[in-house]
């Protein structure tokens, strides 16, 4: 399963299709894939894993999310006011 995900994340080449946001605008889907990033590392890191497995959501975020957003997340993340629960 890890060789799967892994030659998964080596072929990635944009975000894929995501029927959960099926429209042209991709605001949701950058966000959702933001957060579950950070959730399933913290919760992997918890636990002692590799969080290799995570890196799929931060390709697709960061082929979704413009950068001043992602480095804004970030600020507020290291500030204490980030509105997202991770």
């Amino acid at each position: 399963m890890a060789e799967e995900i892994q030659a998964k994340i080596e072929n990635y080449r944009t975000a894929p299709f995501d029927a959960r946001f099926p429209n042209q605008n991709q605001t949701r889907n950058c966000w959702s894939n933001y957060l579950d990033f950070h959730r399933c590392e913290k919760a992997l890191e918890a636990k002692g894993v590799d969080t290799a497995p995570c890196d799929w959501y931060k390709r697709v975020y960061k082929s979704l999310c413009p950068g001043s957003w992602v480095q804004r997340w970030e600020e507020q993340k290291d500030e204490g006011n980030f509105a997202g629960k991770i």
